[in-house]
């Protein structure tokens, strides 16, 4: 049952943002995650402020730069269907086409996706855990299958978002806006690791909004994707994914990002696999090397190791596609 709380509505950002910073006030966007963690009881609200009627936080425009600007209300299918985004930033229409369900996918926006907040059932459930302020991450122990295999530290969550793992590899930023001004944010800053904060799990503070992402330009030659691993065929969470952008202008990758979704509590840049394919032809040499190194540092719990071999799979699979 969903607890008593005011609602209010407002007009304009400023509105939105004068009611977002009272105490115990939640924005509401399309509210696929929100109101699921109020009717189970994960967080509480005493009020809570719609973003609907902001039609300025809504679509998606090119900028002056020759990238993308993505209203943080614009629904994941407008992100998946816009033709620029499919032609240019592939990565990213794939990755909101592969989130939840079509339903979902229709009430669900881009700034709720990446600020959605963990599926740990134990931080989802009747659980004091550290992430709501208790003294025990009781996935150490549990049922840890789903959970990461990179970046935990006392609380072993994975981000549940499919399109911050393909706007990090893309390079995109996040524009937040607060009472005393805004500031803009690169996507891979945004997101927090438990040794960063063990309660949240992005940078914002109080009282800020996300306004909209932004794309930078595709430079020539870039080819990119998307691909996940999940139980059920569709509105399922990844147990692991890869959102990898490469640069190809001639034989060689010129510059490579590949980012992990599913095996950490943010999005996962696979640093040394980047490293092993930067300046390398795309053969099969070069791809051995590069699924060895992106499950360097990995430390699967009791009941996840298979994620290693997911990692691998994955990562192999995609450039044999990408090649």
């Amino acid at each position: 049952m969903l607890p008593n709380f005011t609602y209010e509505r407002p007009g304009s950002v400023d509105e939105a943002l004068e009611h977002g910073s009272s105490e115990g006030a939640v924005l509401h966007a399309g509210g696929t995650d929100l109101l699921g963690c109020l009717r189970d009881g994960v967080f509480s609200a005493k009020k809570v402020v719609s973003l609907s009627g902001l039609e300025e936080l809504r679509g998606i425009s090119p900028t002056r730069d020759g990238g993308l600007r993505v209203g943080a209300l614009t629904t994941l299918t407008g992100v998946a269907s816009d033709p620029t985004i499919a032609e240019r930033y592939t990565v990213l229409a794939q990755a909101a086409a592969s989130a939840a369900s079509p339903q979902l996918r229709n009430q669900g926006t881009i700034g709720g996706n990446i600020c959605q907040r963990p599926r740990c059932w134990y931080f989802r459930g009747d659980w004091h855990c550290l992430r709501k302020g208790g003294d025990t991450c009781y996935a150490i122990a549990g049922e840890n299958h789903f959970h990461c295999i990179f970046g935990g530290s006392g609380c072993y969550i994975v981000h549940p978002s499919d399109t911050a793992p393909a706007l990090q590899a893309l390079g995109a930023s996040v524009r937040i806006a607060s009472r005393s001004g805004s500031r803009t944010v690169p996507i891979e800053s945004f997101f927090l690791l438990p040794a960063d904060d063990i309660q949240r799990e992005n940078l914002l503070e109080p009282g800020e909004l996300v306004t909209e992402v932004l794309l930078p330009p595709v430079a020539s030659g870039t080819r990119s994707v998307y691909r996940k691993v999940r139980d059920r065929g569709a509105w399922d969470f990844a147990l692991a994914g890869l959102a990898a952008v490469v640069t190809m202008p001639g034989d060689s990758v010129e510059t490579a990002s590949l980012v992990l979704s599913g095996v950490a509590p943010k999005p996962w840049r696979a640093a040394e696999a980047e490293g092993a394919l930067t300046g390398a032809r795309l053969d099969a040499e070069t791809i051995a090397r590069v699924v060895a190194a992106s499950v360097a540092g990995a430390l699967p719990l009791e009941h996840n190791g298979y994620k290693v071999a997911l990692v691998r799979g994955l990562m192999e699979e995609t450039l044999r596609a990408l090649a």
